[in-house]
């Protein structure tokens, strides 16, 4: 049976479109690869890809992405409102179908060496961490781009692969393996930072919200809006509902409301039932009674 694994890439470019556009060209041009959503902020200035295919092909087109991103993207240079450590930030890969994690894994440590050797601090996180302390991605890009030349002088810090020493243009990339993750952003009808910060405090696990939710206070100045941008890890144990009501609870509290939400990258389709059975109260819906379901060999 043929094995599927997906690659989400994050990398620090979202306002230059020829450079998002040399950079996804990349993956269009490998065999066997799956372009299947792109997304480009240009607050943030970060894009994330996602493609898929079989665990070689998908490896391939991920070098070839990394590549040609540190090759056109300085840090030196970069602004936006999006955490970030690296010209190529974070990649993470999925096992999809007939893939145990240990052979994602496995991939992922290929492209980290990969990486390494272009001159790239490479960090392992989720599945793929070497040390219990170095799991997250917060836990990692913790002090940002800003403070990683001092960071890589602590031998506590020193990278799974490449140097251990500071790369003033392409900065440092996270890789991994983890299970689908939601990235959930919420924008609120206001321009007060402070409001939406309070709010990602409240939901987010590490400060005592809600289990599997990470959420950051972004501000969008073309917009003229703010931002609550999420990562629910579980989607399961804490559905798309459930966090999109308790921030609509706390928005209101502040007299805010909810001016609009995106789903970056793609969803699993059991996330997207969970949101059919809230809003409609159909308890006993399940994903056989999708009509596509029936059309999947």
């Amino acid at each position: 049976m043929t094995k599927v694994l997906l690659c989400e890439p994050n990398f620090s470019e979202g306002r230059d479109a020829g450079i998002i556009e040399q950079v996804t060209d990349q993956v269009r041009r490998v065999t066997g690869v799956r372009l299947i959503d792109t997304n480009s902020d240009a607050d943030h200035n970060r894009s994330v890809l996602s493609y898929l295919g079989e665990p070689v092909a998908v490896l391939a087109a991920t070098k070839a992405m990394a590549a040609k991103a540190i090759e056109l993207i300085d840090m030196r240079k970069h602004i936006g409102s999006h955490p970030r450590m690296g010209a190529v930030d974070v990649v993470p890969f999925v096992p999809v179908r007939n893939m145990e994690t240990a052979e994602a894994v496995h991939i992922a440590r290929q492209f980290g060496e990969f990486l390494g050797g272009l001159g790239v601090p490479v960090y392992y996180y989720e599945d793929a961490a070497t040390r219990p302390n170095r799991k997250t991605v917060p836990q990692i890009r913790t002090g940002q781009y800003e403070a990683l030349a001092e960071k890589l002088k602590d031998p506590g810090w020193s990278p799974d692969a490449g140097p251990a020493k500071f790369n003033a243009a392409s900065g440092a990339t996270i890789t991994g393996v983890r299970m689908p993750l939601i990235a959930l952003n919420v924008n609120l009808a206001t321009t007060d930072l402070a409001v939406a910060d309070r709010i990602a405090r409240t939901v987010r696990e590490s400060s005592g919200g809600l289990p599997h939710v990470r959420a950051i206070a972004l501000s969008l100045e073309e917009a003229r809006m703010v931002q609550v941008s999420m990562n629910l890890t579980n989607f399961r144990e804490t559905p798309i509902p459930q966090v999109m009501e308790a921030i609509r609870s706390e928005a209101g509290s502040y007299g805010v409301s909810i001016a609009g939400a995106e789903l970056v990258g793609p969803v699993p389709l059991e996330a997207v039932t969970e949101v059919l059975k809230r809003y409609l109260q159909a308890q006993d819906f399940s994903m056989e009674q999708i009509i596509e379901n029936a059309l999947i060999d």
